[in-house]
Parts: C-alpha cells; structure tokens; sequence
C-alpha cells in the first residue's frame, strides 16, 4: 500500500499542475477526495493491514489526503489569478479602434519651406547666421547710421552695448559676402526680434527670409524677373504685381513689392483697404558701400537683394487676419493647415 499512495501523490500533482479550468480542479477533487475517491478507498483498506503497520501508513494516508488538498488550492488560485490577467488583457476586436491624431507642420514652417523651395529651384543656396548679433553686422555693415531711428532702445533689442538680438536676417548677407567671393545666390531664412507692441499686425518675434544674388552686371530687371516668378508660384499665375519706389539704407534704387489682392482680383475690398493692392516685401539694388565693406569691387560687382516677412505670406496666402494666431498653439487653427 506504501507504494500506491506514493504513486497516487505522484500522479495528483501531475493532474493538479495540468488542469486549466476550475471545472477541472473540482473533478480531481472529487477523483481523489470525494467520498468515492482514491484516498478515501485507501483509508477503507486500513483494516486489512497489520497492527504494526497500521499507524505508519494511516500516517502517510493522512500526509497523503493533506498534499493533494494543498496542491488542488495552489492549482486552483493559479487558474483564477491566469483568468484574471487573461480578462485584463482581453482584446474586445468588436470595438472601434482608438483614433491616433497626426501631428502637421506648422503654417509658418510650411510657408517657409514652400518659399525655400522655389528658390532653390532658381540655383539659390541657403545661409543661416546667429540671432544675437553685434551692432556691426546689424547696422553699420548694412549702412545704417548711428543716428537713424532703428538704432534707438526703442526698436532694438540690446542686451548690452556691443549685443543684440537681430532685428533682420540681412546679417547674413553681410557675414557671407565677407567669407565667400561672387558669383552668389544666397537666401537667408531665420527668426528676428523687435520690440514691438503685439496686435493683429505685429509681433516682438517673427520670421523673415533675406534674398541676394550677386554678380557681374545684374540689373534691376533681374531682380523684378526673380520676384515675379517667385510671386506667381507662390500666389498663382493670375497675380499682378507692382514695384514702388522706396528708400532703405542698404539697397539703391530701392522699391516695395506689391501683388494684386487675392481676394478681390485688384478691384478693393476690405482685406487691401479698398486698394487692389497687398505689399509683400522690400527689395533693390545693393548699396556700393556694403560692397565696400566686405571687400568687394563695387565697379566690378552689382547685385540685388529683397527681404520677405514669413508670416505676412502666411496671413496673404491663408487669408489670415490675426497673426497672434500662429503663436498661441491653439489646435483649432492650426489643424486647418
């Protein structure tokens, strides 16, 4: 008998450490400690063993009825902790699935790229420059004086006498012409800071993209040839456009852009104050003395340069009258583009 109750132990545990369903583990419950069960047969068998044997093997019986108990009710918690973790990470194939957003470029990134782009497809390369700049390079190598207005406090972020946020990416310009010699076509994308007061128009912060093509004997009709291709892919084939004689320290003869409104095809309406008319940037020819200051021959080399606020295409082309709205990351607006 000692050999039968060591082989049913064996076997229960094999059985227990099988079983997979709670249904299971009563089933060997009742195989090997219901009332007809194995062990309970064993138990009925004691009488026909000898006195002296008796006590050891009622002992092992005992052992025997314990064991298998235990091993049912690990087995059985095993199950229902499985059974829980299988109910957590059940998969329901009949719900809608979860909507991931798409994240999109910024307006002002795609406009930007966009402006890149038709550029470089003009043989034009891209500079970057840094955005704290010295007085040189912000004014005097653009031939801006000391007495005109945008050196004042007022128009100009200084950090100190000799630092300064830049106020135009026509640094680059400057810093360019003094590492490489012409030929040149460079623009020149990047972020500029002015103090000015925020409203639907202005920004302390905003992107501009500085152009300039240097060469021998380039003319201002080139530089109107350059824009106008430009406009035209950036607007549309049916934009006019119209240079207005302007004054700006760095560029001589210079001009303003204007292209005819979107909106009302030139005919005035609210958007072009009832002019027909949307400026867009400012251009002319390069001043000799920047020449002169990079160390150019201005006898030798002519060029022009424009300078083109990003947000201003932006508001043009979206047709956008608020250009707080790029800045605030409201998802509302921004998921339009």
């Amino acid at each position: 008998m000692e050999e039968e109750i060591r082989e049913i132990q064996k076997q229960a545990i094999k059985e227990a450490n099988q079983a997979e369903t709670p249904d299971h583990i009563e089933q060997l419950r009742v195989k090997y400690l219901g009332r007809k069960g194995l062990v309970n047969r064993l138990f009925s068998e004691l009488g026909s063993i000898s006195a002296e044997e008796k006590p050891k093997v009622g002992n092992m019986l005992n052992s025997l009825k314990n064991s298998i108990t235990e091993t049912l009710s690990e087995a059985k918690s095993r199950i229902g902790v499985a059974r829980d973790d299988l109910k957590c990470e059940r998969i329901d194939v009949t719900m809608p699935g979860t909507k991931r957003p798409l994240g999109n470029l910024h307006p002002l990134t795609q406009v930007t790229n966009r402006i890149n782009e038709i550029f470089l497809n003009l043989g034009f390369k891209i500079a970057e420059g840094p955005e704290i700049e010295t007085p040189h390079y912000n004014f005097e190598a653009l031939n801006i004086p000391l007495e005109h207005p945008s050196r004042d406090a007022f128009d100009t972020f200084y950090i100190d006498d000799n630092t300064l946020l830049r106020s135009q990416t026509s640094t680059v310009q400057i810093r360019v012409m003094e590492k490489e010699k012409p030929p040149l076509q460079v623009i020149a994308p990047g972020k500029v800071f002015r103090p000015d007061a925020t409203d639907a128009s202005h920004s302390f912060m905003f992107h501009q993209v500085e152009g300039f093509m240097v060469d021998k004997d380039i003319k201002f009709s080139d530089l109107k040839g350059i824009l106008t291709l430009f406009s035209k892919q950036m607007f549309g084939e049916d934009i006019k456009m119209r240079f207005r004689p302007h004054f700006f320290p760095f560029t001589e003869p210079s001009a303003e852009v204007d292209i005819s409104c979107m909106i009302c095809k030139g005919k005035g309406c609210r958007v072009c104050s009832h002019k027909g008319w949307l400026e867009i940037l400012g251009a002319g020819m390069i001043h000799p003395r920047l020449f002169e200051m990079v160390g150019y021959d201005p006898k030798k080399w002519t060029g022009f340069a424009f300078g083109m606020g990003v947000e201003r295409i932006a508001m043009l082309k979206f047709g956008v009258d608020d250009i707080r709205l790029f800045f605030e990351n409201d998802l509302r607006f921004l998921r339009q583009f």
